[in-house]
């Protein structure tokens, strides 16, 4: 071989070399940029994440407690009332079957069945007392009903209907 092949030989592997050494090093770069990037993460994952590690109740202590404990009740009311009951059906049947006939076909809580001997002497107060009680809750020595059955996103009109139906079904 003569010089000059010998001279560029070197002057070539020098610079594959030094391609070589630049390629090694974009590609250790790369891999440390890629270990310092913060992964994207599904919404889907974060939501559920979030959902399950959310707590599931608050304490409310002293007079700032209580603030915001009846704020947080004001915000449960208002977002149930916005939701309308069963369809928004007015079916005093359908209602009854699926809210009130727990308490009111066992008599829990001192709710009357659904019988004459049981309704009569609630009904001779009047329907707009029953509507009443049935609407804003009742606590007595004849028993406990919860507002609206204990489903505050009942309307008051659906309570009404399912009282009137109640009243028209009393064997």
């Amino acid at each position: 071989m003569r010089n000059y092949d010998l001279d560029f030989l070197k002057k070539f592997s020098m610079v594959i070399g030094i391609l070589a050494a630049l390629t090694l090093a974009l590609i250790l770069f790369a891999h440390h940029l890629q270990g310092t990037l913060v992964p994207e993460q599904d919404p889907a994952v974060a939501k559920r994440t979030l959902d399950r590690i959310a707590p599931a109740g608050a304490v409310y202590a002293g007079q700032t407690g209580a603030a915001a404990q009846a704020a947080a009740v004001a915000a449960a009311a208002t977002k149930a009332a916005s939701q309308v009951a069963y369809g928004g059906t007015m079916d005093g049947g359908a209602i009854f079957g699926n809210l009130c006939t727990g308490c009111h076909t066992s008599g829990a809580g001192g709710a009357p069945t659904m019988t004459v001997a049981s309704f009569g002497a609630r009904a001779s107060k009047g329907k707009d007392t029953l509507y009443k009680h049935a609407i804003e809750g009742f606590t007595g020595e004849g028993g406990h009903m919860p507002p609206k059955g204990g489903n505050p996103a009942l309307t008051d009109d659906q309570v009404k209907a399912t009282v009137d139906w109640m009243l028209a079904n009393v064997k």
